[in-house]
């Protein structure tokens, strides 16, 4: 019984999600959203960013691998063995058994223990698709463009490619453990500011490590950092647009919602408890 409360309330929040935007009009997605309507803007991001990542190929891929392998063999062991902590499986099992076990809490409770939990699966829900949005979008385009990882093929070389290869040694752009700890920074700090730096640290070494332990080029690295921050962006404006944990001003600002306090939290332990 359990179980199947679990999977009904999961599909519930499911539906809730990607049902239509209603309440913005015709074009949900200009609402605050300048870039929309200034194309010229756009374009002109785009190029920079197109242009920085060249750049970097040119200037920087390439003796990044030799320089790694130069380090000192502690550093290199230090980022070796932090180096899988970036990946997103570390968060996304813990929110998504956190989440079903909400979703598994009595409907006895109270209508105000009932609206802490609501609020709570909220942000589990949001850091879930905030972090596991991004990473799956890097796995299958990373897939698609098919860059090789340094020293496939026998040497350091940031200008081969094998699209739509499907093999871990063309998997490298955009690195997928960047991506997954850009997006933990984004989608955590989001709702905790307090925490950034931490999580600022946190993303920084994981991306670091890609390069010092040879998986990854810098350009690889920045790219997944793009892919994590920018994709944490698009899906809190989707929940705010269905005014999940966040909302749209008529100005076009983006604001969170309060959450819930900790003294509501003990609220519902204790009536769970009794």
């Amino acid at each position: 019984m359990a179980i199947l409360r679990r999977c009904l309330v999961t599909a519930l929040a499911v539906k809730r999600l990607t049902r239509p935007i209603r309440g913005y009009g015709a074009q949900p997605w200009r609402r605050g959203f300048p870039w929309f309507d200034e194309p010229q803007r756009l374009a002109i991001a785009a190029a920079i960013v197109v242009a920085a990542f060249v750049a970097g190929m040119i200037l920087i891929d390439a003796a990044a691998p030799p320089a790694a392998q130069r380090l000192p063999h502690g550093v290199v062991w230090f980022f070796d063995t932090i180096t899988d902590f970036g990946k997103s499986a570390w968060f996304l099992w813990p929110l998504g058994i956190f989440f079903l076990a909400l979703a598994a809490l009595p409907r006895t409770l109270s209508a105000m223990s009932r609206a802490v939990v609501a609020a709570l699966m909220v942000r589990v829900g949001f850091l879930f698709v905030a972090i596991g949005a991004p990473g799956l979008f890097a796995a299958i385009v990373k897939n698609m463009i098919g860059r090789a990882r340094p020293g496939v093929g026998g040497s350091v070389n940031p200008y081969l490619f094998d699209p739509f290869h499907w093999m871990p040694a063309y998997a490298g752009l955009p690195s997928g453990h960047a991506t997954a700890a850009f997006a933990v920074l984004a989608a955590i700090g989001t709702l905790f500011p307090r925490a950034r730096t931490v999580l600022l640290i946190y993303a920084l070494l994981i991306a670091a490590s890609r390069i010092v332990v040879r998986a990854h080029y810098p350009t690889d690295v920045a790219a997944g950092a793009l892919v994590g921050i920018v994709g944490v962006l698009l899906v809190r404006r989707w929940f705010a647009l269905q005014r999940l944990g966040f909302a749209i001003l008529p100005d076009g600002h983006l604001v969170q919602y309060p959450g819930p306090s900790l003294r509501r939290i003990k609220r519902v332990a204790r009536e769970l408890l009794a």
